[in-house]
């Protein structure tokens, strides 16, 4: 049994013709070739699968083949090599009528010693190393080691360091001189996915080609290529489902379709593909759209269940709906339908559903789609978080045109009332201002705060209604001025000032907090006790102070000062009052039961340290209330007193309740603390407070002659 040779192997590119998506490195590689500007060192960057080690071959291969050393080195025309050395010369040269003037691209001959070796990896000029498993600075020096012999068959050593992005920074540093100046005969060719890796001096040292990712068009013919060499019947649809799934890695795309060959046999259709990879299909998003155009949410809803049903991720048909409902907004005008990748069958699908569809409701789905996918991974209840999307596009369509019906009709109505001032004001003869005012010179109130005309005399005739007819109907409303500047004339008022003016009140307040106790409390404060008067409330808020009248001319330096000061006044009276605050003892209050305040005041301060030990901390301790209702609660710091405060409003309401005494108050004070204790420092202090003590110890110290030293 022969062994099996998967397509990425097997049709491995042989020449710079043969590699698929990359012209943009070939063409310029060959130029180098042709005009001898080959550089020292390249470094090959892309994506996975694009060519990067490929083109490495191809060109060692090239630039050792003995027709290019011969031809484009020393220089030797095609139709001498014909007749000296038929061999090394390409195929289609020997067809040529005149071998000398038929232009030809430059490749490898296949054809030579050298060639041969190189198709067979025996060829001893090419040394490929796998930076990944030989990283360190040992390997490069090995490496170094071998760039010192030349070579015995050909011009050029050519050493492949694939992955070189795995090189430690030891191993960069020991290969940069020999990077920056090896022997004539060495060309270093690096290869890597992640180029931002690879320090900058070794970057400056090589020149760089960047691969891409290989168009859908293009893996979708190599893949039509390889089915037609192995004689295997394969769909339109299924080959660019499958160079879509590459994600523009052609190796990724072979190996897919031997999968999938294996699968289905010799006869790959769409249907395999879409089973085999487990990929949500075209028409999955095709339902979904036709069912929230028409509003049919329980359909959106049972589909989205069913691709559940099927095993598929919820983020993963978010995403598909997003570049579903891309594809229908690029298909709406016919010049950027080539944007679409997509085979021609399922394209007109979708030029199709995107003429059914109205813009509006393309933009507005789109972005509602672009924010679940945002939102996904926060969201708790995925599958609600989707369904939600769900439900707003189905109903998308009438909410687009409500808005639509709204915008109409708000814009008919505005035209409806400027064009019904408009004749008013020209059947007076005068231009209306901006606002609603006509521009007489004089200012008029409105005919319908107008007091009625006093009765004519005999000799004269009555007022008659024509003569208002010139007042707006409808007046604008004033706009107040954000500006800060006042104006400078006097603006009538259509208001009787006399009837809307505020009487000035007095306002009594009581200081000694209480609650209700069933009685009705009579003026602000209780019976029995002194009113107390206070200052009469501010203006009340939304009623402006009326400006300063200046006159219809601009006032002068005396006039100005008169006006600041009496904005200063005014200033001065529109200040929150100073309250009067009674003070003196309360007479009349009645005796305070100990027994019942010291257990009401237990059973609060158990209450408070279940939920708070630093307010049971402050409450635990004596206390005792004057004839005035008066606790005084002694606290340890200013920080107790400032927590207590904190609390005191409704520790002090719910111990009015309890107790029934609505004159209770309780006030923290805080306890200065006086150190009554000796601080001793020396050992003569020590000594003389224990001799106060212990009066032998000064017997001792005189007899034995000791010092407190």
């Amino acid at each position: 049994m022969e062994n099996f040779v998967v397509s990425a192997r097997k049709y491995r590119p042989a020449t710079f013709r043969s590699v698929v998506g990359q012209q943009h490195v070939t063409t310029t590689l060959q130029n180098a070739i042709t005009s001898k500007h080959l550089a020292q060192a390249f470094l090959f960057c892309g994506p996975r699968g694009v060519g990067k080690t490929t083109c490495a071959r191809i060109l060692a291969k090239t630039i050792n083949c003995e027709f290019v050393e011969e031809h484009v080195r020393q220089g030797r025309p095609v139709s001498e090599l014909l007749r000296t050395s038929p061999d090394i010369v390409p195929a289609a040269l020997h067809k040529a009528a005149d071998p000398d003037n038929t232009p030809f691209e430059l490749e490898a001959c296949g054809q030579c010693a050298s060639c041969r070796a190189f198709q067979e990896n025996a060829s001893f000029n090419v040394h490929e190393l796998d930076a990944a498993s030989n990283n360190s600075v040992e390997d490069i020096r090995s490496l170094v080691e071998q760039v010192r012999y030349a070579p015995q068959q050909g011009r050029f050593k050519v050493y492949i360091i694939d992955e070189v992005h795995m090189l430690s920074n030891a191993a960069f540093n020991a290969f940069l001189k020999t990077l920056e100046e090896p022997p004539s005969y060495a060309i270093f060719i690096l290869a890597t996915t992640e180029r931002h890796k690879i320090i900058p001096t070794i970057l400056s040292r090589c020149q760089i080609f960047d691969f891409n990712r290989i168009r859908v068009d293009d893996i979708r013919g190599h893949l039509r290529y390889v089915a037609t060499q192995e004689k295997i019947g394969a769909d339109d649809d299924a080959l660019h489902l499958l160079a879509q799934k590459a994600d523009g890695g052609l190796r990724d795309a072979l190996s897919m379709f031997d999968q999938m060959v294996t699968f289905s046999g010799h006869n790959l259709t769409y249907k395999d593909v879409v089973q085999n990879l487990h990929i949500l299909d075209y028409e999955y998003y095709f339902r979904l759209v036709d069912a929230l155009l028409s509003e049919n949410l329980s359909a959106s809803l049972l589909l989205l269940d069913e691709v559940m049903q099927n095993g598929f991720d919820l983020h993963n048909f978010v995403v598909g709906a997003a570049e579903h409902l891309r594809g229908l907004l690029v298909c709406k005008d016919p010049v950027t339908v080539q944007l679409l990748e997509v085979s021609e069958g399922i394209r007109a699908r979708y030029v199709q559903q995107a003429g059914a569809a109205p813009l509006a409701f393309l933009l507005s789905a789109l972005n509602l789609v672009s924010q679940c996918d945002r939102e996904f991974k926060q969201a708790k209840n995925q599958r609600l978080h989707v369904e939600l999307m769900l439900m707003k596009l189905a109903y998308l369509n009438g909410a687009v045109q409500f808005a639509r019906e709204i915008g109409s009709s708000s814009s008919n109505g505005e035209a409806k009332k400027k064009t019904s001032v408009a004749p008013a004001a020209a059947s007076n003869g005068t231009a209306p201002t901006p606002n609603g005012q006509p521009n007489n010179g004089t200012t008029e109130a409105p005919a319908a705060y107008k007091p009625a005309p006093p009765p004519a005399p005999n000799n004269q005739q009555p007022t008659t209604n024509n003569q208002l007819a010139h007042a707006p109907a409808d007046p604008e409303p004033i706009v107040p001025v954000e500006s800060g500047i006042e104006e400078l004339h006097d603006t009538p008022s259509i208001e009787d000032e006399a009837a809307t003016e505020v009487p000035p009140t007095r306002q009594l307040r009581d200081t000694v907090p209480h609650v209700e106790i069933g009685r009705p409390s009579i003026a602000g404060h209780e019976p029995g006790q002194p009113a107390v008067t206070a200052a009469p409330l501010p203006p009340r808020p939304g009623i402006a102070p009326k400006p300063i009248g200046l006159g219809s001319k601009l006032p002068g330096l005396g006039s100005l000062k008169e006006m600041k000061a009496q904005q200063e006044q005014q200033a001065a009276a529109t200040k929150a009052p100073v309250e009067v605050e009674a003070t003196g003892p309360v007479s009349g209050l009645p005796t305070i039961d100990e027994a019942l305040l010291h257990r009401v005041w237990s059973e609060l301060t158990n209450e408070c340290k279940e939920h708070s030990l630093s307010e049971y901390t402050i409450l635990n301790r004596p206390f005792q209330a004057n004839e005035q209702h008066l606790i005084v609660l002694r606290v340890d710091n200013p920080i107790q007193e400032d927590q207590f405060n904190e609390f005191r409003a409704g520790f002090l309401t719910e111990l009015r309740r309890r107790t029934g005494y609505p004159r209770l108050n309780v006030q923290a004070e805080v306890v200065e603390q006086v150190d009554t204790r000796r601080k001793l420092y020396t050992s003569t202090d020590r000594f003389e407070y224990l001799s106060e003590k212990f009066p032998a110890l000064l017997v001792m110290k005189e007899r034995l002659g000791l010092d407190t030293d």
